[in-house]
């Protein structure tokens, strides 16, 4: 059985700039309801990751930003509020430095409305070497701007001496150190973010009773997952809208599938009244996504799943699925003709939604 409620909330993303992130995470000047910090290693093992990852990054010539370092935002269950700070942050922390052999330093915190208990992890994408490697020029060496070597001394002077941005090292003077091996690619694999979700999910549970069991959301399932909303997000109000949207398509979705739907046919459903119309409504655009657009794309779908439910209301729960399996598209028709004519005003999106579920 699919069940939506209890779902644990993990979030993965990249940082650019560890040494802020960590300061900001860490500080109770920016934390009103700061409760424990916990590291693995000393400060000073950020810094010269950062250092590391920069020179590494530049000297590969790639676009874009530098990644420093990785942060999983865990969402905690309530129940959790109950226990010793210190020792709920060093359970996951040191479990997950234990499974996956990453460095860290995390922090347990409420949000704002003391809603959220959650704990910010950051992690290191690369294993600290147990001696450095250090080079040391055997002659004089030449590198470019971005720190690549230069194989002839030609290529970087002319009359005046050494091009602007070119360096030189000479013969004797260390070149490189390293102080870390290359980073994990595992860790910005796909299986990476669906083994960690279970993992933490699965530390969860070991805490929480039968009833309050945590699941990962399905993964492809005809139900819709909500976002986190950062702090000063421009886009917060369209968010919690699309929230509250989410929300309801997943209770009407709910509603079908306790009532015998097939999964399959869910799936059918989202795709035809959400994933197409959104791809559409992206490509109409040129390539940007509407929220707008986007919201009134799940009030119609709201008001059609409710329709399709109605319309079958008096069907008995033996023949509930087959009259909506065999009948899926000339159901949906049926819905998008009733359901779709009452939708006049998109803005209205949350009072449609309603009382089309009303019915």
């Amino acid at each position: 059985m699919i069940i939506i409620k209890n779902v644990s909330f993990i979030e993965h993303v990249k940082i650019t700039d560890v040494a802020g992130r960590i300061e900001y995470i860490s500080s109770e000047e920016e934390q009103e309801y700061l409760y424990a910090v916990y590291e693995t290693v000393p400060r000073e093992y950020w810094q010269e990751l950062a250092k590391q990852n920069q020179a590494d990054f530049k000297k590969s010539g790639a676009d874009g930003c530098c990644i420093e370092a990785r942060e999983l935002i865990i969402a905690l269950p309530k129940e959790f509020t109950q226990y010793d700070p210190d020792e709920v942050i060093k359970y996951f922390v040191e479990s997950f430095r234990n499974k996956y052999g990453a460095e860290c330093i995390a922090a347990l915190h409420h949000n704002e409305n003391k809603t959220n208990y959650h704990i910010h992890l950051i992690f290191s994408e690369r294993q600290q070497l147990e001696e450095p490697i250090v080079k040391i020029a055997s002659r004089n060496m030449y590198f470019d701007p971005n720190g690549k070597h230069v194989r002839t001394k030609k290529e970087v002077t002319n009359e005046d001496g050494l091009l602007p941005g070119y360096k030189m090292i000479p013969k004797g003077e260390i070149y490189e150190q390293r102080y870390f091996d290359k980073k994990n690619p595992f860790f910005k694999h796909p299986n990476f973010t669906e083994d960690m979700k279970d993992f933490f999910t699965g530390l969860m549970n070991r805490q929480l009773s039968e009833r309050n069991q945590m699941m990962v959301f399905p993964k492809n399932s005809p139900f819709l997952p909500t976002k986190k909303i950062g702090k000063n997000n421009p886009k917060a109000e369209f968010i919690k809208e699309t929230n509250a949207l989410r929300d309801e398509w997943n209770r009407n979705v709910w509603n079908a599938y306790q009532r015998g739907a097939p999964k399959e046919s869910l799936m059918t459903v989202k795709k035809e009244l959400i994933s197409k119309p959104a791809a559409k409504s992206i490509e109409e655009s040129g390539g940007n996504n509407d929220p707008a657009k986007y919201n009134s794309i799940l009030v119609r779908a709201i008001a059609i799943v409710a329709e399709m439910c109605r319309i079958l209301r008096r069907e008995s729960r033996d023949t509930w699925a087959e009259a909506w399996g065999e009948t899926l598209t000339k159901l949906m028709e049926m819905a998008v003709q009733s359901a779709g004519l009452r939708i006049k005003d998109p803005v209205r999106e949350q009072r449609v939604g309603r009382e089309s579920g009303q019915r």
